[in-house]
């Protein structure tokens, strides 16, 4: 059974740090995209970075770029967004999806992210 678990959400103050962190198991997560999500209320999910399986290629939307950091370990089946410089508008919650063709796609529950004074 594949399960992918998200943590580190939390609220923070704008211009602050966190870290989300993500796990799967049940599947050899190296040979998968893995990508990050987020969904604010109202909102179409969008994909905030993504990474390859090997690691060597990361893309972010142009809202996070520059603040943004994806990394995997795929020796431990995990995967970081590392989120710094948080605005208002990075309030939603998180979404990691591990992806190999339509027929292997993964999702967590999400963590809820909110930036607020």
């Amino acid at each position: 059974q594949v399960q992918v678990v998200e943590s580190g959400g939390d609220l923070v103050q704008p211009g602050g740090s966190l870290r989300l962190s993500c796990v799967a198991s049940g599947i050899r997560s190296g040979i998968y995209t893995m990508n990050w999500y987020r969904q604010a209320p109202g909102k179409e999910r969008e994909m905030v970075a993504t990474i390859s399986p090997g690691g060597t290629t990361r893309k972010y939307a142009d809202s996070v770029k520059g603040r943004f950091t994806v990394v995997r370990d795929n020796a431990k089946n995990t995967a970081t967004l590392q989120m710094n410089s948080l605005k208002p508008e990075d309030t939603a919650r998180y979404y990691c999806n591990f992806r190999l063709g339509d027929s292997h796609d993964y999702w967590g529950q999400g963590t809820q992210v909110t930036v607020s004074s």
